[in-house]
């Protein structure tokens, strides 16, 4: 219901994120329906970022809004890439998939503007999505030992807490209660005070909710090793604890 009275005549694209950047949630296939629903009959596009698929812990599950019915899949483009999934961030390999008229004019605009990926990183895109993937299930193994790590120790620090993630690889930071505190006469007045306050007095570096919508949150990526995700809770542990 929300949803539907957000779209305007004029709404041409909802963009949708799931697994999601910052929070980790994973919409169900009845949400997903819901929302495929809401967008019937409107003429409004989809656009369904889907870069953490294969990121995905417990009994969570993904899917992509395209494959509930005819009506949504031809109004939905779907991006993913390899970035997150085999750790190519640095490759910029991503990819598009939608009508064919809508990728037509993405790769006019492309060729015309980032002109195209060098051919070995294209080779390597390949070969990462063809190839074997016990990889990344080895991958997402680990990523979980550190969510799970990274959740516990962070609802233990008064003041801030978190939701346990479905998917990705961060965890959203509810700061509420420490807003409005202060420390060494500065007042930590919002998620960019909190996350400029850690990174020059804990050496920490975090990002605010603010750039999310939400200035009571900050992310936190797990994507680093145990002994950096250690030491970097031990010194938001004291720092907060000194406010």
């Amino acid at each position: 219901t929300q949803l539907k009275k957000a779209i305007k005549k004029n709404t041409k694209l909802f963009i949708l994120n799931s697994p999601s950047n910052p929070t980790g949630m994973v919409y169900r296939e009845d949400e997903l329906a819901d929302i495929a629903k809401a967008l019937e009959d409107t003429g409004t596009f989809c656009l369904s970022d889907e870069i953490y698929e294969k990121i995905i812990y417990d009994n969570n599950k993904h899917t992509s809004i395209a494959s509930l019915g005819e009506d949504i899949r031809s109004r939905t483009i779907v991006i993913n890439g390899v970035s997150k999934s085999y750790s190519m961030t640095g490759w910029r390999i991503g990819y598009a998939a939608g009508p064919s008229e809508i990728i037509r004019a993405m790769g006019n605009l492309q060729s015309h503007s980032t002109s195209n990926p060098t051919s070995f990183a294209q080779k390597a895109a390949v070969a990462a999505l063809s190839g074997r993937q016990e990889a990344v299930g080895l991958m997402v193994q680990e990523f979980k030992k550190r969510r799970d790590y990274i959740t516990g120790r962070i609802n233990k620090i008064k003041g801030i807490s978190c939701l346990m993630p479905q998917g990705a690889f961060y965890i959203f930071v509810n700061i509420s209660a420490v807003v409005g505190k202060r420390y060494q006469g500065k007042a930590i007045n919002g998620s960019f005070a909190l996350t400029q306050a850690l990174l020059e007095e804990a050496r920490v570096a975090v990002v605010p909710g603010s750039i999310f919508g939400d200035d009571n949150y900050l992310r936190i990526s797990y994507a680093t090793s145990m002994d950096n995700i250690t030491s970097g809770i031990d010194r938001i542990e004291e720092f907060i604890n000194k406010l």
